[in-house]
């Protein structure tokens, strides 16, 4: 029989373990990304009350998509060492409930942007989800070119926030997703590098996988911080922000640059840590000084 502590934390055990389905620390740089779109774009300032729905609304999608993800990927998340643990593949949760909870969280969120904003950023925030969850995630089981698919809805939160404060994509909505998507890719490529033998336990064709010498993914984290590096300054060049924002994308997008040019050298987990945890400190950095620098 269980004890009476035991019958009072249940509970607040399954409480935890629905939180985390939604990943929210994980998605805060998702809702900061939005952030980031609604303060960079022209239009009328929404108000706080608005602005907190779109906020709230944004990660309530992020985590539906995530509950969604691991409901899917129950089954290789049993496999590898750092998602054994999360609630459904340790049978926490059942898949019916993970599915219950991601539809109605990615509802009430899809409601709450549609209702403080407006259509277009409730469609590019539906947008978001269809392609992680029925693109992106069956992909990467097939392809190491999941990775790129995958930083497709990764690289969409500023175009939701643009989306809430014009009503309109221009170009300079679209830098903004450029700039992220360059972004994620050493990012992801560095995750592939450090944990390349929980993917292949689980069967994943990852880069690091498919080819163990790490040349090719070193190769490819240095490319496409390079490609950044001039995209980071095209918030200047389009008179979105100011000089101070130009010195400041390009040091720390050289900065960057060196870390995976070291990482590609040496292909050590070590340096494939740096290169992470430098991407991590890297964006938010760039929306800081994008906001503060604006024109």
């Amino acid at each position: 029989m269980r004890s009476d502590a035991a019958v009072l934390t249940a509970p607040h055990a399954r409480s935890r373990d629905f939180v985390s389905l939604a990943k929210p620390r994980l998605n805060l740089l998702v809702v900061a990304s939005t952030l980031a779109g609604y303060a960079m774009a022209p239009g009328e300032t929404l108000g706080a009350l608005s602005l907190g729905g779109l906020l709230l609304g944004t990660g309530l999608v992020a985590g539906g998509a995530s509950a969604f993800n691991q409901v899917i990927e129950r089954d290789v998340d049993a496999l590898m060492r750092r998602t054994r643990t999360r609630p459904i593949p340790d049978q926490r949760l059942q898949p019916m409930e993970g599915l219950l909870f991601g539809a109605a969280v990615t509802l009430v969120g899809l409601l709450m942007i549609a209702a403080s904003t407006n259509l277009l950023a409730a469609g590019v925030a539906l947008a978001t989800l269809l392609s992680y969850v029925a693109v992106y995630t069956p992909l990467k089981r097939r392809s190491s070119f999941g990775t790129v698919i995958g930083a497709i809805p990764g690289a969409l939160p500023p175009i939701i926030g643009w989306a809430a404060a014009q009503g309109a994509l221009p170009p300079q909505a679209w830098a903004l997703f450029g700039i992220m998507f360059l972004w994620q890719l050493p990012h992801f490529l560095a995750i592939a590098w450090m944990y390349r033998e929980d993917y292949a336990r689980a069967g994943f064709p990852m880069l690091p996988v498919l080819e163990p010498d790490g040349r090719s993914t070193g190769r490819q984290a240095v490319v496409f911080a390079a490609a950044l590096l001039p995209l980071s300054l095209a918030p200047t060049l389009m008179r979105m922000a100011g000089d101070v924002y130009f010195a400041g994308a390009l040091m720390l997008s050289i900065a960057f640059l060196v870390l995976t040019i070291r990482f590609a050298r040496t292909r050590s987990s070590r340096d494939a840590r740096q290169v992470f945890f430098g991407s991590i400190i890297y964006l938010p950095l760039l929306w800081i000084l994008m906001i503060a620098n604006k024109i």
